[in-house]
C-alpha cells in the first residue's frame, strides 16, 4: 500500500500522554479517497474512453489524486517512528505481518477471481503471478503485481527495512536524527554514485516523505527545533524535486499539458498538515468514528482499482456514470469495512500469537543453545574433561593416616 498501516496511533509523548491522534485516521482515509478518485475518475480503466465526460472538474481535480500516495508515505515515517519506540525487532516484526498481510492475502485472491472470472479490463495473468503475489515480494523477482497499486507496498517494506537497524539497535533519538541523515544522502548521491544497489535502497523519489514524518514525529513527542525544520526543509525542496517526474508517471502524455502547480501546492498542503499535527493542532479532535474510518483505509487501497474498474465495464452501459461511480466507492467502502471486521481482526490476532510463539521458541533455543556452547567451552578440547581429571586426581591421592 502506499500508506502507513499503524497497529496503533497512539502518542506517548511529552505532553501528549498517551492520546491517540485521531486525525491521522482521518487523514489516512483522506489519502485512500484521493488515489481511488484518481483511478476511478482520471483513468480510461473500465469506461471504455476518456472519463472526462463524468465531470470536466471533478476530472482536473481528480487527476492529481495520485498525492496521496506522498501523503501516506508522510503519515508512514510518522507512525512507523512513533509505534516503535521502545519496542523490540521481534514486537517491530510481529506488528508488521501481523498488520500488512491478511488484508493483502484477501485483496490479491479477491482481485485474482473477479480477474479470472471477469477479464475484461484485464486478466489474471496465470497461477505463478497470482501465488507469487501473495509473498507481496513480486517486484523483488521480477514478478508483474496483479493489481497496480501493490507497488506501494514494495516501497513500505524497504523502508521498514531500513528502519529496522535503528529499531534493532534501540529507537532512540539521536539514531533517528542520524538514520535521516544517512538516508538523505544516499538518495542525493543514488544516480551520481551508478550504483544500482544503493538506488533500489535509498528510492530517493519517495524517501523525502518517509524522512519528514520521522523528522515531524520527534517534534510532535520532544519539541520542534532547528535541527529538525531543517530536515523537513531539505525533505520538502527534495520532495518538490520530484514532483515533476512523478506527474509525468501518472499522468503520462497529459503531462505537457497539465500544470505542476496543483501538484506542487498539494505537496505544500500535506507537510502544512503533517506540520499542524507534530505541532499538536488537532490533539484536541476526539472523534471516535475516526477510528472506523481508518480502519477501512488499508482494505479499501488493495482492493478498489481492478475490482473497481471491472465493475465499471460490466455497469457502465446500464446505469449513468455519476450514479454508478458513487454506487462503487459505496460498495467499496461496505467491502472493506467487511474485511477489516471478518478479516484483519481474527487473522491479524492469529498471526500475532503465532509469531510472538515462534519468537519465543526461538529465543528459548537460543538461550540453551547457548549455555550447553557455554558448558562445552569449560572443557579442555585437547586434553580429557575436568570430570575425568578429577577422578584422576582423586584415584591417586594417598589415603590419610
Amino acid at each position: 500500500m502506499p500508506f502507513a498501516v499503524p497497529g496503533t496511533l497512539a502518542a506517548p509523548g511529552k505532553g501528549h500522554g498517551k492520546s491517540r491522534l485521531y486525525v491521522l485516521d482521518g487523514l489516512r482515509l483522506v489519502a485512500a479517497l484521493m488515489v481511488l478518485a484518481y483511478h476511478y475518475i482520471t483513468l480510461r480503466d473500465g469506461w471504455g474512453n476518456d472519463p472526462h465526460a463524468i465531470s470536466p472538474t471533478l476530472y482536473h481535480v481528480s487527476q492529481f489524486g495520485w498525492l496521496g500516495v506522498e501523503v501516506f508515505f508522510l503519515i508512514s515515517g510518522f507512525v512507523i517512528c512513533m509505534s516503535t519506540w521502545g519496542r523490540s525487532l521481534g514486537d517491530f516484526v510481529k506488528s508488521r505481518v501481523s498488520r500488512l498481510y491478511p488484508a493483502y492475502w484477501v485483496g490479491v485472491l479477491l482481485t485474482a477471481a473477479v480477474l479470472t472470472i471477469w477479464p475484461h479490463v484485464r486478466s489474471a495473468d496465470n497461477l505463478e503471478t497470482v501465488l507469487t503475489n501473495l509473498t507481496m515480494l513480486q517486484q523483488g523477482v521480477g514478478v508483474s503485481d496483479l493489481d497496480d497499486v501493490y507497488w506501494s507496498l514494495f516501497i513500505e517494506l524497504k523502508f521498514y527495512l531500513l528502519f529496522a537497524l535503528v529499531v534493532y539497535r534501540g529507537v532512540t533519538y539521536r539514531r533517528c536524527v542520524l538514520f535521516c541523515g544517512l538516508w538523505t544522502v544516499a538518495g542525493v548521491v543514488a544516480l551520481k554514485a551508478n550504483s544500482n544497489f544503493l538506488s533500489v535502497w535509498a528510492i530517493a523519489p519517495y524517501s523525502p516523505y518517509f524522512i519528514a514524518g520521522i523528522a515531524f514525529y520527534l517534534m510532535h513527542r520532544f519539541k520542534p527545533t532547528l535541527l529538525l525544520w531543517a530536515i523537513v526543509a531539505v525533505e520538502f525542496l527534495l520532495a518538490q524535486h520530484y514532483v515533476r517526474g512523478r506527474l509525468i508517471m501518472n499522468v503520462g502524455a497529459k503531462a505537457s499539458m497539465a500544470h505542476g502547480w496543483p501538484a506542487r501546492v498539494g505537496v505544500i498542503l500535506a507537510f502544512a498538515v503533517m506540520a499542524a499535527i507534530a505541532l499538536g493542532v488537532f490533539d484536541k479532535v476526539q472523534w471516535r468514528w475516526l477510528v472506523t474510518a481508518g480502519s477501512l483505509t488499508y482494505p479499501l487501497y488493495l482492493l478498489h482499482m481492478y475490482i473497481g474498474f471491472t465493475l465499471i465495464d460490466v455497469l457502465r452501459k446500464h446505469v449513468p456514470a455519476p450514479v454508478l461511480l458513487l454506487a462503487i466507492v459505496a460498495f467499496m467502502l461496505l467491502l472493506s469495512y467487511a474485511v477489516h471486521r471478518l478479516v484483519e481482526r481474527p487473522l491479524g490476532k492469529w498471526l500475532r500469537d503465532g509469531i510472538q510463539k515462534g519468537l519465543q521458541e526461538m529465543r528459548r533455543n537460543s538461550k540453551s543453545q547457548a549455555a550447553s556452547e557455554s558448558d562445552t567451552g569449560r572443557r579442555d578440547p585437547e586434553g580429557p574433561s575436568n570430570a575425568v581429571v578429577d577422578t584422576y586426581r582423586v584415584g591417586t591421592q594417598r589415603p590419610s593416616r
